[in-house]
């Protein structure tokens, strides 16, 4: 099973959106295998967002996502990064397509609620920043039969 990692930033978390962002997934049928609730450091931000350094928007970044805290996730299941993707919506919230995270919920590109690995290789990349391995729980949901052939 591939996994993924999601971070709802700290819009997300003021305006109560937590629960409603872990229920769709949920509803998607991925299973929860982390979770996190957490103030980032300086030094976390700058790491996740190192990709981003010598882009003009690198500091905005760092400075919004320690400003607030964020629930910090993985999620596992067939394809769970592309289709995460697709939940989440586009990355400005007025382009984002209705029935979509961002789509329903944002508002504003600087203010886009939710963060999503893009990629296999950056979910990896990810995880292994955010969480330790012990902190990862795999489990197997009882509905997985009835999700998967």
């Amino acid at each position: 099973m591939e996994r993924t990692f999601i971070a709802i930033k700290p819009d997300g978390v003021q305006r109560g959106l937590v629960g409603e962002i872990i229920h769709r997934f949920e509803s998607k049928g991925f299973t929860l295998v982390g979770l996190k609730f957490l103030k980032v450091s300086r030094e976390l931000a700058e790491q996740h967002y190192d990709v981003h350094r010598e882009r003009p928007f690198f500091s905005g970044l760092v400075e919004f996502i320690t400003s607030g805290p964020v629930a910090a996730m993985v999620w596992e299941g067939d394809g769970v990064v592309a289709s995460s993707r697709k939940l989440i919506g586009a990355t400005n919230p007025l382009t984002a397509e209705p029935g979509t995270i961002r789509g329903d919920f944002g508002v504003s590109i600087g203010r886009n609620l939710i963060h999503g690995s893009d990629a296999i290789e950056t979910a990896q990349r990810e995880i292994a920043l955010w969480f330790k391995e012990e902190e990862l729980v795999s489990w197997q949901l009882q509905l997985t039969p009835w999700l998967y052939e």
